[in-house]
C-alpha cells in the first residue's frame, strides 16, 4: 500500500476522558503503524467537559492541555501531529495554515462518529469518509429527508452527512435481514472500532487471571433523561431502559458486578439491588489509569442502547473491545453483532436476565479459557492493522 496523508477527527480533548480517548486516537496511531502520514483533528464547534466541575466550559485551554500531555505519552511521534480549536476559536497543536494544507493534499479525511464542523477546508481532501459509531441515532432523520418532511435542522445534517464520499457504520448487521438501519440514500459499509494491540500486551499493562480483581465492570454515563432516535414512526430508547431488565442480576449472579458511573444515576437504587458504584471520573482520568481499571476486572458486564438493541443493528462496544484486547472476557448484551464476531467463548451475549445470569457463571466456571478467547478475538477481529487496511481499500 502506498504511503497516504491521513486526516482523523475526534472527541479526545473535547470530552477528556479515558475511554474517549481510546476511542479516537487509536485510528491515527493505527493508520501511522502502517506507515501512513496522520493528522488528528478537532474542530466541533461545541463546548468543552470539565469532568472534575461535570459542566461545560467554554474555554478549551485546560482540555487542549490533556491533549498534549497524553498524545506523546501514547506515541511521541504523534505529538506534533494534532489540531485542536475551540468553540471560541482558539486554536492549539499545529496552526492553521498548515492544517489547511494538510487537508488539501489530504488522500483521505476520515470524520468519526460526526465529531467534526465540517469546513470547506476538510472537504478539500480526494476522499471524504464518514464513520457512524452510533447507528440508529445517525439515520433517524434519513426516511423523513427522503420524504421531504425533515425539519430544517436535520435537514442541514443530513445533507452535511451527503456531502461525504464514502460512509461506514459500526452497525454491523445493517446489510442483513432483520436489521433496522435505513438504508434509504446511502450505502452503509459495517466496520468497528480498530485496536491497537501493541498498546494493550505486554508486562506493565495485561494482568494475569490469578491477580485480577475477582468482580466484573463496565464504565458508562448514566443519562438523567434519555431521547432516544424516532425512526420511520418507532420511538428507540437509551442504555437506561435496556439496564432497567437487569437491575436484579447481582441478587442471582455468580460474582460482583461493578458500574464505575457518571452523570446523574440512581446510585442508591443501584446499591439497593447488589451493585457496587465506583466514579466514573476515578477510574477514567486519564488512558492509562482507564486501561488498568480495565485490565484489572475479571471481566466486562454491560448492557448496550436499546435503539442498538432493538434495530438489530450488529453494534459492538469500542470498551468492550479494549477490554478483550486485554485478556479480559465480554460479557454483553446481544445487538445482533453475531453476525460479524463470535459468541460463546471470550464474548458471552444474553438477551435475558436468565441468559445474562448463565454467561456469568460459563466465564466463571472456566475464566482461563475465555480470556485466551477474549484476546484471540482482539487480534483476529479488532486488529487496527486488519481493520484500517480494510477500511482504506473500501474508502478508496
Amino acid at each position: 500500500m502506498s504511503r497516504l496523508r491521513i486526516v482523523v477527527t475526534g472527541l479526545a480533548a473535547t470530552y477528556p476522558l479515558g475511554g474517549v480517548f481510546w476511542d479516537y486516537l487509536q485510528y491515527p496511531l493505527g493508520f501511522q503503524s502502517l506507515g501512513h502520514e496522520v493528522l488528528y483533528l478537532e474542530d466541533t464547534g461545541r463546548w468543552c467537559y470539565d469532568p472534575v466541575a461535570q459542566t461545560f466550559i467554554e474555554d478549551g485551554a485546560a482540555n487542549a492541555a490533556y491533549l498534549a500531555r497524553e498524545i506523546p505519552r501514547l506515541d511521541p511521534t504523534l505529538a506534533d501531529n494534532w489540531f485542536f480549536r475551540d468553540c471560541a476559536g482558539k486554536i492549539y497543536g499545529r496552526n492553521w495554515s498548515e492544517v489547511v494544507e494538510f487537508c488539501r493534499s489530504a488522500d483521505l479525511f476520515v470524520h468519526v462518529s460526526a465529531s467534526c464542523k465540517m469546513r470547506d477546508e476538510y472537504f478539500a481532501a480526494s476522499r471524504v469518509a464518514f464513520i457512524d459509531s452510533d447507528p440508529m441515532y445517525t439515520q433517524a432523520s434519513i426516511p423523513e429527508y427522503a420524504a421531504g418532511t425533515v425539519a430544517d435542522d436535520a435537514r442541514e445534517r443530513v445533507e452535511m452527512l451527503r456531502a461525504h464520499d464514502v460512509f461506514f457504520t459500526f452497525g454491523e448487521n445493517v446489510n442483513n435481514p432483520g436489521c433496522r438501519i435505513p438504508r434509504v440514500l446511502f450505502d452503509w459499509i459495517p466496520t468497528r472500532q480498530p485496536i491497537v494491540l501493541d498498546r494493550f500486551e505486554g508486562a506493565g499493562v495485561e494482568v494475569p487471571l490469578a491477580s485480577r480483581r475477582r468482580v466484573l465492570t463496565t464504565v458508562l454515563s448514566w443519562e438523567p433523561a434519555e431521547k432516544g432516535p424516532v425512526v420511520e414512526g418507532v420511538t428507540y430508547g437509551g442504555k437506561g431502559i435496556e439496564f432497567e431488565r437487569y437491575i436484579g442480576l447481582p441478587a442471582v449472579s455468580a460474582i460482583p458486578l461493578e458500574l464505575a458511573l457518571g452523570g446523574k444515576a440512581p446510585i442508591e437504587r443501584l446499591r439497593s439491588n447488589g451493585w457496587l458504584i465506583r466514579d466514573a471520573y476515578e477510574v477514567s482520568k486519564d488512558p492509562w489509569v482507564y486501561r488498568d481499571y480495565l485490565a484489572n476486572s475479571f471481566g466486562e458486564w454491560s448492557v448496550a442502547k436499546n435503539a442498538y438493541v432493538a434495530s438489530r443493528s450488529g453494534w459492538f462496544s469500542c470498551r468492550s473491545a479494549c477490554y478483550l484486547s486485554l485478556g479480559v472476557p465480554a460479557v454483553v448484551q446481544d445487538s445482533g453483532f453475531g453476525c460479524a464476531l463470535p459468541r460463546g467463548e471470550g464474548v458471552l451475549s444474553f438477551s435475558t436476565l436468565d441468559e445474562a445470569c448463565t454467561a456469568v457463571e460459563q466465564l466463571v466456571a472456566d475464566p482461563a479459557r475465555h480470556s485466551r478467547a477474549a484476546r484471540e478475538i482482539a487480534h483476529e477481529y479488532f486488529d487496527a492493522r486488519k481493520v484500517l487496511s480494510r477500511l482504506i481499500e473500501e474508502a478508496m
